[in-house]
């Protein structure tokens, strides 16, 4: 009984972190949903982006590529971290 309860606990411990990661992931996503939109409905042709702490001009384009490339990363860890979460969750439930 206890080695089900201290994976039942490490089993929880697993789901809070995951949690964790996958909000900030979620915060980081919606960031770049909205940075996507005020690109594409911007005129101008160059814009600043943030590299660090100044801030550097850009090709819009070059920019809108970028951005979609790091949402599509993000993408793909929400979805790996989802997997993880729902196998844990099975485990949970075997138990």
């Amino acid at each position: 009984m206890s080695e089900d309860t201290n994976a039942l606990q490490k089993y929880r411990q697993q789901l809070m972190f995951l949690s964790k990661q996958k909000q900030q992931l979620q915060v980081q996503n919606n960031v770049l949903e909205n940075t996507l939109k005020e690109l594409e409905n911007t005129q101008e042709k160059r814009v600043y982006k943030g590299v660090g702490n100044i801030f550097i001009m850009s090709d819009k384009e070059k920019a809108i590529a970028e951005t979609k490339e790091t949402k599509e990363t993000i993408d793909l860890k929400l979805k790996q971290i989802q997997k993880q979460e729902d196998t844990i969750v099975s485990k949970v439930n075997s138990l």
